[in-house]
């Protein structure tokens, strides 16, 4: 206890003193580390290996997510999309059939027969796949849902038409364009819907994979540069040029640098040139096919109706399948051009021209069957659109052989490009991790070297 004073009273007690956080009092360590030569290479030595180990794993981290991506493209959204397309195709092929076959009353053909029982078979495959790849509550989901429970039903409608068509009842024309516009109302647009779900799948993955790291480039930069400095720094203290630590972790950093902006470059081009010379080409293709498809069974039904269902525009009335021919034609013909446009080699660009060819052909026998239909010439007219060599149906055969060649080509083009995009990236996430432990390593061992001097 102190000592009172004399007459006076006790001296205050002296608060204690606050004790110090252990972040302060390594801060202090530090500070006093960093006064001395062998403190500060301890930072730098652990400085240039944190930045060494960040630098590769941000960039395995990154090219991971593009690699992962453009194997999507390739493997997983653009094989999607075709299926989509070919779900929208063997619709609208299977319902073409269908018209084609009831036009020949109780003939119909064998091939026209399994033209339309392959369609649909094509069809509920590739929704069986669909549904496969599809998140359970996803848009496309719900909509393969709906195209699997609408499929018998259109089922259904063709069987009875054609039931009543071998029976001569005129009831099987008010079937089939039922049947046809079940198609044309709910499950073509259902299966474009599933198509432009799966193509936006495309652009996502696409938009995924072309980006620069810029991330992981910026660390490797700064990682040589601040490399570089150490070795400089070195240099000027010791008088000797190299330090064989701090060159192999210069050596290791250059290495991945290089190649994780040479691999992504060539990854970029190729996947670009598979989306310019591939995916945009097919999917013109795929429109053009599906407006021939469409323009083939409008044709067919102009001659099932017979002027029982018309249109009007601008105040004349028409033939309503016959003016959706002519719109079909149309856009066939655009789509042509475009794919004609994008066809980067003869192998593809031959059979786009001759599509083009047949499809003029295939107009000009198409108004004459319309002149004798309209003449009151039925029969000739059917000859000239179900007959044999001559016949529209003819034409479209070569347009749909000629375009189903193009895509088969276009396909080709775009793995080609698609896989050479993807195989560029290919052990970049694995190496770069490799290399920046080997360099932090190597950095670590050139400072230690160093350090040694000081023992």
């Amino acid at each position: 206890m102190p000592a009172r004073r004399p007459g006076g009273p006790l001296p205050a007690p002296q608060p204690p003193r606050p004790r110090r956080t252990a972040f302060a009092e390594g801060l202090d360590r530090l500070r006093a580390a960093a006064v001395t030569e062998p403190g500060r290479l301890r930072i730098i030595g652990a400085l240039l290996a944190v930045l060494v180990v960040a630098f590769g794993s941000v960039t395995a981290w990154q090219t991971s997510t593009r690699a992962a991506a453009a194997d999507d493209v390739l493997t997983r959204s653009q094989p999607l999309t075709s299926d989509a397309a070919d779900i929208y195709r063997s619709l609208a092929d299977a319902n073409t059939a269908a018209s084609s076959g009831f036009l020949a009353g109780g003939q119909e053909t064998r091939q026209s027969r399994d033209r339309y029982e392959k369609g649909i078979r094509t069809a509920a495959t590739k929704l069986v796949r669909a549904a496969a790849n599809s998140d359970p509550d996803s848009a496309s989901a719900a909509t393969v849902a709906k195209l699997n429970r609408l499929l018998p039903e259109y089922k259904g409608l063709v069987e009875r038409a054609r039931t009543y068509n071998r029976q001569g009842f005129p009831v099987g024309g008010a079937y089939l364009r039922y049947a046809n516009e079940k198609m044309q109302r709910e499950m073509l647009p259902a299966a474009e819907d599933l198509y432009n779900t799966e193509n936006q799948r495309l652009r996502d993955d696409y938009a995924d994979a072309r980006p620069y790291p810029w991330a992981a480039i910026g660390l490797g930069v700064l990682a040589l540069a601040v490399l570089a400095w150490a070795q400089h720094r070195s240099y000027r203290r010791t008088n000797r040029v190299l330090n064989r630590g701090l060159v192999a972790a210069s050596a290791a950093t250059a290495a991945v640098l290089v190649w994780l902006a040479v691999g992504h470059s060539v990854a970029v081009t190729r996947l670009s040139d598979s989306r310019a010379h591939g995916v945009r080409s097919l999917d013109a293709l795929h429109e053009a096919r599906i407006a021939s498809l469409k323009a083939r069974g409008n044709e067919n039904l102009t001659l099932v109706a017979r002027g029982a269902e018309t249109t009007k525009v601008n105040g004349e009335t028409y033939d309503a399948y016959d003016f959706d021919f002519g719109t079909n034609m149309t856009d066939l013909g655009k789509g042509l051009a475009e794919a004609r446009r994008l066809a980067d080699d003869a192998a593809g660009g031959r059979p786009v021209a001759a599509a083009e060819a047949d499809m003029k052909r295939w107009r000009e026998r198409h108004i004459a069957a319309r002149e004798q239909d309209e003449n009151g010439n039925y029969q000739q007219a059917l000859d000239l659109v179900i007959g044999g060599r001559g016949s529209t149906a003819e034409y479209f055969d070569a347009v749909d052989g000629a375009l189903a060649e193009a895509l088969a080509h276009e396909e080709g083009q775009f793995r080609q490009a698609a896989r050479a995009g993807r195989d560029a990236m290919t052990g970049l996430p694995e190496g770069a991790g490799a290399l920046a432990l080997l360099g932090a390593a190597g950095a670590v061992l050139g400072i230690g070297r160093r350090l040694s001097e000081y023992r």
